[in-house]
């Protein structure tokens, strides 16, 4: 049996499991069957070792096993000797039932499970017919149990990934996947290394998918801490308006043994972390990569009960800075957060005449001294767009005033198929040393004074300051079809002015 697991493996295994159950049910729905099984599969695997290692420690897989039964405290999840995979995978009859049942099973003795891995009936009907026939179930079992996923086996955000490319290939085109953003690894980790955690802390994602940024954050941590016996862990805290997409941060966070709260709702609408008082909870580090220039109605900002939109409504056409306000409102007063955003929310409305929503948004951010660096990342990194994305580093403690560091990190990149990807062990540890150092690396990093971006009105994009080849970036069709989106809203607030005034002149 194959141990590897990397992307392109785990694309090509996720896309036979996938062919598998081809015809029975809709594209869309094929994450619904196949990722409680890789669950079942990870629970399974990390149970074994754990089994594994205390049977080493006692000398006996017997004794081990009954230590188990009697004190589940022993392991992460404790999994019934009738609902592990070697029995899963020789299921030839009742599948279905049998496949709930024991999810079921999981469950009711690991209560945290709840809601996690038993969301799914394997043996549900529609019009009186099985949605997934016991055949097709066979064939997906037997797929899916070829690789290992034990916590040696696969990286750590093995389920994040899988979802992710589920969502990405067959959810895409019905819509359903609108703008879900995988985060690659390299990003999440780069803002890892960032924000660089420290004890006792408390870190936040208000949009957190599958919980990748808040693992890599605590991966980062424990590297960094691993040989300190006594130093107190962080605790983190995520929202997720999706509930398959949370059941995934939750048990991505559950395998890491981390100490996490995550919430299902509307982080804009209904943000789930607060005070006795009503008020926000705040947060040392905020890590997120929301949804890019998404849409939201102006009532959400103006109608807000937190006051987090006071330095300007963002437009309609892009809630990048509705975000980035939203998160700031989330600090605490020595706080600090890292988000990925497109390259536009840096730039958009700087050199326009007259105002601009964004532009003064971030107007509000750099004549307070609250933005501390931009990465400008490759192109072509990202899943479902081509576009290159910043990251934004907004920090309340800043050791250098009046001053900030932008990173042009568009050419630290190797060409891959079908993506670009980033050399942890080149690329990474370069920026984060450039950032923490704060140092000016010629064509990759420039020192820029407040005054310096007030001067380009507020202009915050690195490759406006750091030039490579001699050339500005150029834009992206991406952010040229949020300027004209905000030309239109501008133009129809306009005429609506006019239209009123023209009335009240009795010309209506």
């Amino acid at each position: 049996m194959a141990n590897s697991l990397d992307i392109k493996t785990l694309e090509n295994w996720l896309w036979e499991a996938a062919c598998k159950i081809r015809g029975e049910i809709d594209a869309p729905k094929y994450k619904d069957y196949i990722l409680p099984i890789i669950f079942l599969k990870r629970l399974s695997d990390v149970f074994e070792d754990e089994l594994d290692r205390l049977s080493k420690e006692y000398n006996s897989k017997e004794i081990a096993e009954k230590l188990i039964e009697e004190d589940h405290k022993l392991v992460r999840f404790y999994i019934p000797k009738e609902s592990r995979w070697d029995v899963i995978s020789k299921l030839t009859v009742n599948v279905g039932q049998t496949l709930t049942d024991i999810v079921r099973s999981i469950s009711r003795e690991n209560p945290k499970l709840q809601g996690v891995v038993d969301l799914k009936d394997f043996n549900e009907t529609a019009s009186g017919q099985r949605i997934i026939s016991d055949e097709k179930l066979i064939l997906l079992i037997d797929v899916l149990g070829r690789y290992r996923l034990g916590t040696k086996d696969v990286e750590p955000d093995i389920l994040g990934r899988a979802y992710e490319y589920l969502l990405r290939k067959f959810a895409e085109g019905s819509g359903q996947s609108a703008g879900e953003f995988y985060t690659p690894k390299e990003v999440a980790i780069m803002m890892s290394l960032i924000l660089d955690p420290k004890p006792n802390e408390i870190i936040y994602d208000p949009c957190c998918g599958s919980g990748g940024l808040l693992i890599k954050c605590n991966l980062r941590f424990n590297e960094k801490y691993k040989n300190d016996a006594i130093v107190t862990p962080l605790k983190f805290y995520g929202q997720e308006i999706l509930h398959g997409t949370l059941a995934m941060a939750k048990m991505n966070v559950f395998i890491h043994d981390m100490e996490a709260t995550i919430a299902l709702d509307d982080t804009m609408n209904r943000p789930a972390f607060k005070n006795p008082d009503g008020s926000l909870m705040k947060f040392d580090i905020v890590t997120a990569n929301p949804m890019w220039n998404q849409d939201f109605i102006q009532s959400v900002y103006e109608n807000d009960a937190f006051n987090r939109f006071r330095f300007g409504i963002p437009p309609s056409s892009s809630a990048d800075w509705g975000w980035i306000q939203h998160m700031y409102s989330s600090l605490t007063v020595k706080g600090r957060m890292a988000v990925v955003l497109d390259t536009g929310a840096v730039s958009r409305g700087s050199g326009n005449r007259g105002k601009n929503r964004e532009r003064d948004i971030r107007k509000e951010f750099v004549d307070r001294d609250l933005v501390e660096a931009v990465i400008l990342m490759p192109e072509n990194l990202f899943y479902n767009t081509t576009a290159p994305g910043i990251i934004l580093v907004i920090n309340l403690n800043k050791a250098q005033k009046n001053e900030m560091l932008l990173i042009n990190a568009s050419k630290l990149f190797k060409k891959g198929k079908p993506k670009n990807y980033m050399d942890i062990d080149e690329h990474l540890p370069q920026i984060a040393s450039i950032y923490h150092d704060w140092k000016e690396v010629e064509g990759i990093s420039k020192i820029v004074s407040k005054d310096e971006v007030i001067k380009n009105d507020y202009n915050l994009s690195p490759s406006r300051y750091v030039y490579q080849n001699g050339t500005e970036e150029v834009l992206p069709l991406e952010e040229a079809v949020v300027l004209l989106k905000e030309a239109e809203e501008e133009r129809g607030e306009a005429e609506e002015k006019l239209n009123q005034i023209l009335s009240k002149m009795g010309f209506k």
